[in-house]
């Protein structure tokens, strides 16, 4: 018997120069960005920040408004859903981006220029994996086991590290294999990832930060793309919302900078949120496999949780976080005044 929630979910069936005008205009974004502030090098105001992140926003949200008049509601919500979580997840990655910037010593009016070609480097490598997953889900469908059993876990790992009280980031096996590979000056050179020194090539510091931005958001992105597979079967709503989400964390990191501090229960909120989207995706393998599922001692197909639920979930689960973590920073502020 068919459960009653099941319902037929629409697909978009996009023209191929959709895909290329997409990718086309990102691009273009993306490479005017990195040559201006390749030109300028500079810390960017409060002011510069926040006009570029509305427009980033802004952008995002009249994409989903198109989507909703050219698709429908359903695949609107998908893509709302799916960038609302990639957002939320890249705010996690900025506090190993302050950390990454802290051990490399890298100053101020050069971190935007890192920032900008590390994310470059992250939307590439994402992309890849944006492809390697949709081959998959189209030729397996018990890779939906396979994502929410990993979301479970990695959900179970968050809760395991608590409060986001890292102070220190530690290089992975790859940065250490890199510095030793390249021959280093101990110098930044402004915007220059080498320099030529006794006719020798060396790399500058500003090359290892930019590795370690790229490769730490790689990292990142095992947990994120399963996820927003787990929100949305469609490739191209997988590749815009991570394209919108990316391309304003540069903006989140100058704007919120030492704001993360106080997000303590972060990791909390990532945890349930990375839970409640393995438990979706677990039920739509057993829905896909027709796999008998017990209902008031009736055999149903596994329902599927609706994108309108799990669209309400990542709110109401980010806002009580950011709310318990505000309300938590400002008691122990208060504690820590009357105890002096």
């Amino acid at each position: 018997m068919t459960s009653a929630l099941t319902a037929v979910t629409p697909r978009l069936d996009l023209h191929p120069s959709i895909w290329f005008v997409t990718i086309g205009i990102a691009v273009a974004v993306l490479a005017f960005d990195v040559y201006w502030i390749a030109r300028n090098p500079h810390r960017p105001s409060t002011k510069e920040v926040a006009l570029a992140l509305s427009v980033y926003v802004g952008a995002a949200i009249l994409f989903g408004i198109w989507l909703w008049s050219y698709a429908g509601a359903q695949l609107a919500g998908e893509y709302f859903a799916g960038w609302l979580t990639e957002y939320s997840l890249s705010v996690d990655n900025l506090f190993i981006f302050l950390l990454i910037m802290a051990k490399f010593a890298v100053p101020e009016r050069l971190q935007q220029f890192a920032l900008m070609v590390g994310i470059v480097i992250a939307i590439i490598l994402r992309g890849l994996f944006i492809w390697l997953g949709a081959t998959a889900i189209n030729s397996f469908s018990w890779v939906f086991y396979i994502f929410g059993a990993f979301l479970i876990w990695t959900a179970w790992k968050l809760i395991g590290e608590g409060e986001s009280d890292d102070d220190e980031y530690e290089e992975n096996a790859f940065m250490r294999a890199m510095e030793k590979r390249f021959p280093a000056t101990k110098e930044y050179q402004e915007t220059k990832l080498f320099v030529h020194d006794a006719g020798k090539r060396l790399a500058t510091p500003l090359f290892f930060v930019i590795v370690a931005l790229g490769t730490t958001d790689l990292l990142f992105a095992l947990d994120s793309i399963p996820a927003i597979y787990g929100l949305t079967k469609e490739p191209y709503i997988v590749l815009v919302a991570n394209l919108f989400a990316l391309m304003g964390l540069r903006q989140l990191y100058f704007l919120l900078g030492g704001l993360l501090k106080k997000l303590v229960y972060l990791s909390y909120g990532l945890a349930v949120l990375l839970a409640f989207i393995g438990v979706k995706l677990l039920l739509h393998a057993l829905h896909e496999n027709e796999l008998p599922f017990i209902n008031g001692g009736e055999h149903v197909n596994a329902p599927e949780i609706p994108i309108a639920v799990s669209l309400g979930a990542i709110v109401v689960i980010f806002g009580v976080t950011t709310i318990a973590s505000v309300w938590k920073s400002r008691r122990d502020a208060a504690l820590a005044s009357v105890s002096q």
